[in-house]
């Protein structure tokens, strides 16, 4: 994807709402410019946080189950 634009009086860019969209970006999400040779890359910043739980993303369980439930269902599947 392509787009031109052009920077304003205050040196703004605005980032074209396709772009935007693809990318998740919304109002105050962070994103890292970097410099290489004659071309600038942005890249959306990763919440730590998400990161971490997506990690460590496990199911809940939504119903208790008793020791004894758990052991039943042990000697079921392994005997």
């Amino acid at each position: 994807m392509m787009i031109k634009r052009e920077i304003g009086e205050k040196g703004q860019v605005v980032i074209p709402k396709d772009i935007r969209k693809h990318l998740g970006l919304g109002i105050g999400t962070g994103v890292t410019f970097e410099v290489k040779n004659d071309e600038i890359i942005m890249k959306k910043e990763e919440n730590s946080v998400d990161i971490v739980e997506d990690f460590f993303n496990t199911p809940k369980i939504k119903k208790k189950v008793s020791t004894k439930e758990l052991k039943k269902i042990y000697e079921e599947q392994y005997g």
